[in-house]
């Protein structure tokens, strides 16, 4: 794993754009590098880390509720006048990878008050260090609805994809499925298009840079052995859950 912020991890617009269509890459404004500066100083309290993280979710949950279907819709004004406007299709839902995908969870409820939300649990086999699920849990039509999946940090990819493989295993249509992402490398995103190229997923970027899941781990745990995903999925769990 390379270190974060490490030269080879610049990439350009054409590279961005290689990736296809279905990658919604949201541009970096001065407020979001303060959040993400927030978020990687070793300094941040607990508390400051799970608002400003927060900050962050609510504005990849926002966007990827962009990429949802809508139907024209016509309302009548308190003022007695016609307005012509938009409402989500009927049919929505959410579902967090276990565990760092449950920090996302808030976010969805504060945007889509009553929106129902499953779970699924991706551990990796000990002998064979493979990627499998024990665990999921969907409201019975599912396959009616449009899902999104929500994981904020991805390494390689081959967590969601055994999620998406289970989502689809389940009736859930390739193309209604947003992934709902805060952190990722390249080769996670390239990964998971390859495999299912009808997957929209929504992610931030730092101006040119993928956000690489940070292999921070000797300044945060003090433990080499600790993996950039492991770090990711602790933090995101012990300072934010």
């Amino acid at each position: 794993m390379r270190n974060m912020g490490s030269a080879d991890l610049e990439i350009n617009e054409c590279e961005l754009q290689s990736f296809g269509k279905n990658l919604k890459v949201l541009p970096t404004n001065d407020q979001i590098k303060e959040l993400q500066t927030i978020l990687r100083d070793r300094n941040t309290t607990r508390s400051d880390f799970k608002f400003y993280a927060d900050r962050l979710i609510r504005l990849v949950i926002e966007e990827s509720l962009n990429q949802l279907p809508f139907t024209d819709c016509k309302v009548i004004t308190p003022t007695g006048g016609s307005y012509n406007g938009l409402k989500y299709r009927s049919g929505n839902c959410g579902v967090s990878i276990v565990r760092s995908g449950e920090a996302m969870e808030q976010g969805l409820r504060d945007c889509c008050r009553s929106i129902r939300i499953g779970k699924i649990l991706v551990e990796s086999d000990v002998d064979t260090h493979e990627a499998r699920v024990v665990y999921a849990r969907f409201p019975e039509d599912i396959a009616r609805r449009q899902v999104l999946l929500m994981y904020p940090i991805m390494s390689t990819g081959n967590t969601v994809i055994q999620s998406v493989k289970v989502l689809k295993e389940h009736g859930v249509k390739e193309e209604c499925i947003i992934l709902s992402n805060l952190f990722c490398t390249p080769a996670a995103v390239q990964t998971v298009i390859k495999s299912f190229p009808k997957v929209n997923i929504t992610v931030f970027v730092s101006n040119t840079y993928i956000l690489l899941c940070a292999s921070a781990e000797n300044t945060y745990f003090r433990s080499p052995s600790c993996s950039a995903q492991s770090f990711w999925t602790k933090v995101f769990w012990y300072r934010l859950i």
